[in-house]
């Protein structure tokens, strides 16, 4: 992938992960578990592209350090995160052991670190029916949103049994208020029932600006890249909830979020007129304060 990065960090209790940013900005995204970040900016580097935005740290400074509370489960609440600039060093640390995603993309601008907390997050229901599901958009492009050089990402959360990413769409070109052109990687993390550990699956197909085409099953652990492609839908398996976590970016000189439907299938947004929202969702907000 040119633009978007994914790493999933399974740290056990006092484990220390060190962290560097390089040519681009990460956002800390506890999936279980809670953590400790320090972040120490490096001195600017001789790029002609590299610019600084904010306040920031003094390059060569002492570093600052966050604590994220975390949650239990990507199932059990929205989480607080932090941001990581590019060209700095962190270090990741859990007392008490978990999994935590870096979501990052190739940047040109230097932002401060940040922390964000669970509170601010926006959370949005998307569609109806057996289209229904959650986004928890702590890093969407938009006026108001958290503010990143290039990333976009979101948490999409779908009760089992519905689709998900649907209608299926694209955004591989670039055509001025109409669609952005972004790579993106969807991360998946699916409820078991019992004992039985959770599936669902995930198709690409073809546009006219690509070539991905992609039918797979996938499970708790797995990342499908979308390059390019019509995405969607993401079936979620009846008695399985499916999370994913979409981190994208792209060459536009806008950060924005910007769609376009398949022809073939975008007519199933007026068929969600007079259908309630899936009553299983929102998911529980009670994790925000572990």
């Amino acid at each position: 992938m040119e633009w978007t990065r994914l790493m999933v960090l399974d740290l056990a209790p006092g484990e220390v992960y060190a962290h560097t940013s390089g040519e681009c900005e990460w956002i800390v995204l506890p999936l279980s578990g809670a953590c400790q970040v320090r972040c120490r900016a490096l001195p600017k580097p001789a790029s002609p592209a590299f610019e600084a935005r904010g306040p920031g740290q003094s390059p060569g400074s002492g570093p600052e350090e966050f604590q994220l509370h975390g949650r239990d489960g990507v199932f059990s609440g929205i989480t607080d995160f932090v941001y990581l600039p590019r060209d700095a060093d962190a270090e990741i640390r859990s007392a008490t052991g978990g999994r935590f995603a870096l979501a990052g993309a190739r940047c040109e601008t230097r932002l401060p670190a940040r922390y964000g907390p669970a509170a601010d997050v926006p959370v949005e229901l998307r569609g109806a029916g057996h289209c229904s599901r959650q986004v928890n958009n702590f890093a969407a492009a938009g006026p108001g949103g958290f503010d990143c050089d290039r990333l976009i990402a979101v948490e999409v959360l779908t009760p089992g049994g519905n689709w998900s990413s649907y209608p299926p769409h694209k955004h591989d070109e670039h055509h001025p208020g109409e669609e952005s052109r972004l790579e993106e990687i969807y991360y998946f993390e699916i409820a078991p029932h019992g004992d039985t550990p959770g599936l669902g699956y995930q198709r690409v197909t073809p546009s006219p600006a690509g070539k991905t085409d992609i039918l797979t099953e996938v499970r708790t652990g797995d990342a499908v890249l979308i390059p390019d492609g019509w995405h969607g839908p993401s079936m979620a398996a009846p008695g399985h909830d499916m999370y994913y976590l979409n981190v994208m970016a792209g060459p536009g000189a806008t950060r924005e979020w910007l769609i376009r439907d398949h022809p073939d299938h975008g007519w199933i947004r007026g068929s969600w007129d007079g259908q309630d929202v899936d009553p299983r969702l929102p998911f529980s907000r009670t994790e925000d304060h572990r």
